[in-house]
Parts: structure tokens; sequence; C-alpha cells
């Protein structure tokens, strides 16, 4: 159940609150970290906070859903691994694309062997989306093909 929403934008607690008037809205993740009756935090940030914010939460006693990508760079993602498995705490990233029913449609006609042997695959996308000055292409969309691409092989690269 949504407990509450944290938020930097007062703008968006003002339109969130009108969204939801049963939950809570706070300007500090201080405040959502220190709350008892929160046990996950689901992070929906620009990418270069998500080591940060989901090690504050972890190191919280907090289960993690953190969107795509974990971390900047490997280093903190071992880290928020590390947090995690000594914390006893479930850290899940968020690649979407995973649960879209075409996605786990042609996962299923794959494992069936209806699609045959799988030989190549390739990604376009046809649609830009939001715009963030934030973060770049590589970090926006890369992510979820890779994730699906990975997914439908069943394998790692070499």
């Amino acid at each position: 159940m949504l407990e509450i929403i944290c938020d930097a934008s007062e703008e968006v607690l003002i339109s969130s609150k009108k969204k939801y008037p049963e939950v809570s809205t706070t300007l500090s993740f201080s405040d959502v970290l220190t709350r008892q009756d929160i046990d996950a935090i689901v992070i929906s940030t620009p990418a270069e906070l998500h080591h940060s914010l989901a090690r504050d939460s972890l190191l919280a006693g907090k289960h993690v859903f953190v969107e795509k990508p974990l971390a900047m760079n490997v280093k903190e993602g071992d880290e928020l691994v590390r947090l995690a498995h000594e914390s006893g705490k479930v850290l899940f990233v968020g690649h979407v694309l995973q649960y879209h029913p075409a996605i786990k449609a042609i996962k299923r006609l794959l494992s069936q062997g209806k699609l045959g042997r799988l030989q190549y695959i390739y990604s376009n996308r046809l649609n830009l989306g939001k715009f963030r000055r934030e973060e770049n292409i590589l970090w926006s969309f890369a992510p979820h093909d890779i994730s699906v691409i990975l997914s439908l092989v069943q394998e790692e690269p070499v």
C-alpha cells in the first residue's frame, strides 16, 4: 500500500496529493527513512541519485525497488548488492519491459519452440519518450533493451 510520496518539488507533491488525497507527502527523504511503518521504498529519480538513495534506504532497513539503472557504475552496484545481502533486504531493479504482455508472449513462444531457434536480435527505438537532461540515451533506454534481449536468449554475453 502506498503510504507516502517524497519529491523535491512542491508542485509534484501538490499534484500527487490531488491524485492520492489519502497519501502523505514530504519534501524530506529522511522523513521516509525514519518512518517505522514504511517497509519498502520505490526509487524513481534521475539515475545519478539511485545509488545514494538506495544505499540510504538499505542502511535504514528498508526493502528497495529502484528504477534502472541500479547505479552508474559497477562499484556502486556491487555495494548495493552487498548491503542488501548483509541486511537481508530485497533489492529489486525495475526492468518494467520484462512484464510487458508482448515480451511475455515472445518468451513463451520461444520456450515452446514455436518460433524456432533464435538467431539474431536487434532493437530500434521508435518513440523518443520523455526528454531527460540528467541522463543520456544509454542510461534511459539501453538497459531495457539489454534486459529483454538477455532474458530472451537465456544467456549472459561472453
